[in-house]
């Protein structure tokens, strides 16, 4: 039996609390608008219509999280049915210790209803791209991971190249060719974001698109597509990758559009990121240097063959540099739930989910056994 949520898509904003509560079939779009009416910003990702419940489950990696940690670890409260029929309310007070698996553990302990998590007093945002054709991406990932081993906090970026097929809705400077992207967000003013990005500009970007964003504008600043879209793809965390590494990515990702590789991506972790939350959820942080993703489209089985092909090479080029760890969030496939926790966090998880689901009634993406 599949449990649909969709219509359970309320939201509302406490602007003195400084708390959304939000409806388990909501997406990230009317939350982010919601709550920038009261110059607030949520701890949303990349895409506006993905769903707030599992993305903040999951963990929730978005534009802010360097300087203020995952999502998973912003929620205050979490309303879920258990398999036996119960309405149980989950926070620091009530079901400790479901608060604490939920937050990061997914969807493996009963069908959530409502989510309650902070906001932050964020109005605006120093946010935008910058452009080179895919010729110079060797210098600029080199560039950038120098850069990137000592940003601040205020700032979360990624570096993508993007293979972007020749179709006419995209835009004219873009469209059928092989680009080097970074784009990100700085908290701080406009003088302080120009001083971080000082080092990226000196790369000499053909397109330099960052200034002063509205916060509700970032949900769209990725420009990942919206609605249903057949896609398959790869991921892990991965190290530093130093000069051999940089080499294998370019040469791996910049194929062209024809592979039927769209995008590659190192999503940058450290900053709050990368430092354990204090009272944590089960993800309560992620080590390493960078989460990678890799897209293919598969509209037809011709193009999924190939995307599969490669993304799954890219993901296997890749291996020496990965850190064994997965972040289960931007995980396409199954993968095993003990590459996203430490033992002793896996072990938790499985107690918990006996706990309230002893026979295994729930069938999560990413199951604990």
């Amino acid at each position: 039996m599949i449990i649909r949520t969709g219509a359970l898509n309320e939201v509302t904003i406490d602007p003195e609390l400084g708390i959304a509560r939000v409806g388990a079939g909501s997406i990230w779009d009317p939350v982010v608008a919601a709550a920038g009416e009261h110059g607030l910003a949520a701890l949303h990702g990349s895409s506006p219509d993905v769903g707030v419940a599992g993305y903040s489950l999951g963990g929730g990696l978005g534009w802010y999280a360097r300087k203020l940690g995952l999502q998973a670890n912003n929620l205050t409260a979490v309303v879920m049915v258990t398999p036996d029929g119960d309405l149980v309310r989950a926070d620091e007070h009530e079901n400790g210790d479901l608060f604490w698996a939920l937050r990061g553990g997914g969807g493996n302990f009963g069908v959530v209803t409502a989510l309650e998590f902070r906001l932050h007093p964020i109005e605006s945002a120093y946010a935008g791209w910058l452009v080179w054709d895919v010729t110079r991406a060797h210098d600029v990932l080199r560039g950038y991971e120098e850069w990137a081993a000592g940003a601040p906090d205020e700032v979360s970026t990624s570096f993508r190249i993007l293979n972007v097929p020749p179709l006419p809705e995209v835009p004219e400077p873009f469209r059928g060719r092989s680009l080097a992207v970074i784009d990100g967000a700085v908290l701080g003013s406009d003088e302080y974001g120009a001083d971080v990005l000082q080092a990226l500009r000196a790369l000499r970007p053909e397109m330099d698109t960052f200034g002063r964003m509205p916060a509700p504008a970032l949900a769209r600043l990725h420009m990942d597509p919206e609605g249903p879209t057949p896609a398959v793809g790869t991921s892990t965390v991965l190290g530093r990758l130093g000069e051999a590494g940089i080499e294998t990515f370019v040469e791996a990702a910049g194929v062209g559009p024809q592979s039927g590789l769209i995008m590659a991506e190192l999503r940058q972790l450290g900053g709050a990121v990368g430092r354990p939350a204090i009272g944590g959820g089960a993800l309560s942080h992620i080590e390493g240097d960078y989460v990678f993703m890799s897209v293919g489209i598969a509209a037809t089985p011709e193009l999924a063959a190939a995307s599969h092909t490669a993304t799954h090479g890219l993901l296997a080029a890749l291996e020496p540099w990965s850190t064994g760890r997965n972040y289960l969030n931007f995980a396409e496939s199954r993968v095993e739930a003990g590459t996203a926790f430490d033992t002793d966090q896996l072990d938790l998880l499985r107690a918990v989910r006996a706990a309230y689901d002893p026979d295994e009634v729930m069938v999560a993406n990413h199951r604990l056994s």
